[in-house]
């Protein structure tokens, strides 16, 4: 699996129109996942993605833009580092049947019975 990259292209955009038209041409790109207009003047468009091929990304914006787009940056995205959560335990029944009381309301459902799944299933 080729590792995920961050491209960021400098595309003269001008209007909202010239922005929406090049989020849509590198979003159409093979291997994109996320793409965004970042930047003081909103003139450079982030592409992340797996093996994206960042000459043809630029290929394609200046043909279908028509103006001058360069490559300001290519790089690795390393992953995010996941922290475990500590999971919070679920109350008590007591706790469920005092807070079932009608002058609260409960803020959970726990499942008191279950259906068993059908074993056959009969056409007629």
């Amino acid at each position: 699996m080729p590792p995920q990259m961050k491209i960021v292209v400098k595309v003269p955009m001008h209007c909202d129109k010239c922005r929406r038209k090049a989020l849509k041409i590198a979003a159409r790109a093979q291997g994109v996942s996320k793409v965004s207009i970042e930047g003081e003047n909103k003139d450079l468009v982030e592409v992340i993605g797996d093996g994206v091929d960042s000459v043809c990304l630029t290929r394609s914006l200046r043909k279908k833009l028509g103006c001058s787009c360069t490559i300001v940056k290519v790089e690795e995205v390393k992953p995010a580092v996941k922290t475990e959560q500590k999971s919070t335990p679920a109350p008590s029944a007591s706790c469920v049947q005092y807070c079932c009381t009608p002058q609260f309301r409960p803020m959970y459902c726990e499942l008191v019975h279950e259906y068993p799944e059908p074993t056959t299933c009969s056409i007629m």
